[in-house]
């Protein structure tokens, strides 16, 4: 459990470009000042996306992320509020996460490797539906997957992107990860699969000349791939803090029995 008084002049605050989170750090540096890189704690103001920046930007830094919601999506962030900011951070509770390393390998063959905290995604280019073998740990387990894409999720991910194309809902703490299909046609009814953590998926691009598809690890996209290779990257740890009862955990759960 932290102890509020360490962290009086040790906390540096970072805001997405929206006007609300920017007005916010400025009465939030002014009322607790900032510490800049001495800082033990960041707090992001924005929304989903904004904390999803900070992470990635922040990746070699091992720094606790405690976001505050100043965006429009805050499943991620906890209830925006000025007062009793440091007491908040003495009692909050940390979830922490590792990325999916993506290898995507395009039509010359050039490698583009990327990290992905919520998911890895393939998606169709064109009109024509993606044609996709899958395999798990170098065993092919799916010869041809007729769809729009495809998608490897994380938990901290699960309740994203993953959730929209039907997958399931992960505990943050359970050691799996989801491979979810996007509006498959053949297997019409193949909804996915839970796969240990530790599981190497591979994504072949079938027909690709005819049927391109791209690979996308949250932000980042590459074009025109013809093998995608996604496995869990446990060497790095992403920490977030969430107040107290309302910890990543519970809203995951919560997330699980809502309409």
């Amino acid at each position: 459990m932290f102890k509020a008084e360490p962290f009086t002049r040790r906390l540096t605050f970072t805001a997405s470009d929206r006007p609300e989170a920017q007005q916010a750090r400025e009465r939030l540096v002014e009322r607790y000042g900032d510490a800049g890189a001495g800082a033990q704690i960041i707090v992001a103001l924005g929304g989903d996306g904004f904390m999803l920046e900070t992470l990635h930007a922040t990746l070699g830094d091992q720094k606790p992320i405690y976001g505050m919601n100043r965006g429009s999506v805050g499943f991620l962030m906890n209830e925006y509020s000025e007062d009793g900011l440091l007491e908040r951070i003495a009692a909050a509770e940390r979830a922490v996460i590792h990325p999916l390393a993506m290898v995507a390998v395009d039509s010359k063959r050039r490698n583009h490797r990327a990290l992905a905290i919520n998911e890895v995604s393939l998606l169709r280019q064109t009109r024509q539906t993606a044609k996709l073998r899958i395999s798990i740990d170098g065993k092919v387990r799916m010869t041809e997957l007729v769809c729009d894409g495809a998608m490897v999720a994380t938990p901290a991910g699960s309740t994203a992107y993953n959730l929209s194309a039907h997958g399931p809902i992960i505990p943050i703490d359970a050691k799996v990860l989801a491979l979810t299909p996007i509006s498959a046609f053949r297997p019409r009814r193949w909804r996915g699969a839970l796969l240990s953590h530790t599981a190497r998926v591979t994504f072949e691009v079938l027909e690709a000349d005819k049927r391109p598809v791209s690979a996308v690890a949250d932000n980042v996209e590459v074009r025109d791939v013809v093998e995608v290779h996604v496995s869990e990257d446990r060497s790095i740890s992403l920490a977030m803090m969430f107040d107290a009862g309302r910890s990543l955990d519970e809203r995951v759960l919560t997330e699980q029995f809502s309409g």
